[in-house]
């Protein structure tokens, strides 16, 4: 049976004007619809609301279809919606929503024009996500009934809304459109007049450092997006998401952001500019970043930059047998990996007390694998026979392929490497797991730098498909050649990246947690608001200040220097927060308090 519109009583404002009937405008108007409202869609071209008229039809059958609606709600729905070309229209109007282009002087336009037709008491929303609410507001007749109410594409599924106050605005309006909101179902997050307010905000300089990586052809767009996609369990890889935004959207709403901050960070990278400027901008056009089988079809086609399907590299050296050193989480992890691959492993550790009791943890983790229905308890017990632990990195002296896995700190790896070069056999691949320090300083500490590589596997390494594949200057091609083929055996998508601070998901990820700080040292949000902004707009499986505590805020740290000190950015600079709760020993989940506290277990 159908569930009702709406189980909640409506707020004042019953009849709603949309202006501007785009994908977006018709989402939102078919959320107000579903919510009980009288709705208004008011668009200048006459094919634009016959078009979302259809939509809406198409979009409530499909509800009928599925069980959401019966068909007499339906017709209820469809009854409450009606569409004009005249901004007169929206005259007996409770609220105003405006959703048209980002241009000023598109908005200002409407702003005066809605002055001069609405009641005085009628509250202006603008759909912006880039534009100053203030000074639209101040344009305005009664900038006190002005507010931002920005919506997630698609309305009808995202949960997000930003509710924006300029500091004219009016705390009735505010409370008024945030009950609104609830009514709506969705999740409303007060926020300051900003450009890209919270989550756009964060999003946009990240997609911004994507789009420059990929333009210093430092990974290619399938590299890039699949490490944020298998790295960081996001939705959609960056460039993707760009082209799906609109490059020429992006490109407005940095423009806005760099005008405000200054921030180099948030300067668009030339080639949304280039692309923007060919009227290559994304999905819309049928070719941005990637190419598309027609424009506004999200289907990828091949194009010149697609990567061949096969070909005749060079080829990789054999691997039979694998070393792992280390016994922390990490290296136990790595080794379940390439056991459960069927490969031959030493697990050495600095004793053999540790080595066992890293074995001993693989047991349990095998077990866990089998009483979940994984695995059975015949392969979980091969697989453990495969692991042999040593208490002295002499036991790697028949190894094809070592894998370092122990502190992340440099002094500790060339040490290690060092002690490595004179075990192991010639022609044995070397790799670091490194996720923060240059590879090719690891690789000097060898007579064999040609054969020292990166590997950097993602915790928990059994259950993250991920590995960065990196290479310095002095990597033979066939050490290339080889890891990505072990890659292949234990099943993990290998991405190749260059010896540079971050590689791609580290570069891309930690910058944006640092901005989520500064946001909340700035007072210009809170945690709270921040995470379910990021959650709920931007579909991460964790908000930032979740993931930080996780990561820890000591490790965050320290690759945030790392970045710093490689790139030079005043942008990059370590949040002066993030350092003091360092200092005090608020590490996250680890010591029970990090940005929030938690139980002692």
């Amino acid at each position: 049976m159908a569930a009702p519109l709406s189980d909640t009583p409506p707020s004042p404002l019953k009849t709603i004007a949309v202006v501007g009937l785009g994908t977006m405008g018709t989402g939102i108007t078919e959320v107000l619809a579903q919510a009980g409202r009288t709705v208004v869609g008011i668009d200048i071209s006459e094919a634009a609301a016959a078009q979302a008229v259809a939509a809406l039809e198409t979009s409530t059958a499909h509800s009928v279809e599925r069980g959401r609606l019966t068909g007499e709600q339906r017709a209820e729905l469809l009854a409450r919606v009606t569409t004009s070309t005249d901004l007169r229209a929206a005259a007996d109007a409770d609220l105003v929503i405006e959703v048209t282009p980002e241009s000023y002087e598109t908005k200002q336009q409407i702003f005066r024009a809605l002055d001069g037709i609405v009641r005085p008491e009628t509250i202006l929303a603008t759909g912006t996500n880039a534009l100053s609410v203030t000074r639209l507001a101040a344009d305005s007749a009664r900038p006190e009934r002005v507010l931002g109410m920005h919506f997630f594409n698609p309305a009808p599924a995202m949960k997000l809304v930003e509710v924006v106050s300029s500091v004219l605005t009016a705390p009735a309006a505010v409370t008024a459109v945030t009950n609104l909101a609830l009514d709506l179902g969705k999740e409303p997050v007060a926020v300051g007049d900003r450009p890209g307010f919270v989550a756009d905000g964060l999003l946009f300089g990240y997609l911004n450092q994507a789009a420059a990586m990929y333009e210093a052809k430092y990974a290619s767009r399938e590299d890039i997006d699949a490490a944020m996609r298998l790295g960081c369990g996001l939705p959609m890889g960056p460039l993707a998401l760009l082209d799906l935004i609109g490059i020429d959207t992006a490109r407005t709403v940095l423009e806005a952001m760099y005008a405000e901050s200054h921030d180099r960070l948030h300067a668009p990278a030339p080639i949304l500019k280039q692309l923007s400027e060919a009227g290559l901008t994304g999905r819309k056009a049928g070719r941005g970043f990637y190419s598309y089988q027609a424009p506004g079809s999200a289907t990828v086609v091949p194009d010149a930059l697609t990567p061949g399907s096969g070909g005749a590299g060079v080829p990789g050296r054999p691997v039979r047998s694998v070393g792992v050193a280390g016994s922390g989480t990490m290296a136990s992890g790595i080794a379940e990996v390439f056991a459960k691959a069927g490969y031959e492993v030493v697990l050495a550790a600095r004793s053999e007390e540790k080595a066992q009791t890293a074995k001993a943890r693989i047991g349990k983790s095998l077990a866990r694998s089998v009483d979940k229905g994984r695995m059975t308890a015949e392969a979980a017990a091969r697989t453990l026979d495969l692991i042999t632990p040593a208490g002295s990195y002499d036991a790697f002296a028949e190894v094809d392929l070592a894998v370092e896995a122990v502190a992340e700190d440099l002094e500790i790896k060339q040490q290690l490497f060092a002690a490595l070069d004179k075990v192991c056999k010639p022609g044995a691949v070397l790799a670091t797991t490194t996720s923060s320090l240059p590879v090719v300083a690891c690789a000097r500490a060898t007579s064999r730098p040609q054969d020292v590589i990166g590997m950097h596997f993602f915790n928990p390494a059994p259950a993250m498909k991920l590995v960065e594949v990196v290479r310095t200057v002095l990597t033979a091609e066939d050490v290339h050649s080889t890891v990505h083929e072990v890659c292949g055996r234990i099943k993990k998508h290998a991405v190749d990246c260059g010896d540079r601070a971050g590689f791609i998901v580290n570069a891309l990820l930690f910058p944006y947690l640092n901005n989520a700080i500064k946001m909340v040292q700035e007072h210009y949000a809170s945690l709270d608001d921040i995470d379910a902004a990021m959650k709920l707009g931007g579909g991460y499986p964790m908000g930032p200040f979740e993931l930080l505590d996780v990561v820890g805020l000591d490790v965050s740290l320290a690759i945030e220097k790392v970045l710093h000190r490689e790139f030079r950015d005043p942008g990059l600079a370590p949040a002066p927060l993030l350092e003091h709760l360092v200092a005090a020993g608020c590490l996250g989940r680890k010591t029970g308090r990090g940005f929030r506290e938690y139980a002692r277990r």
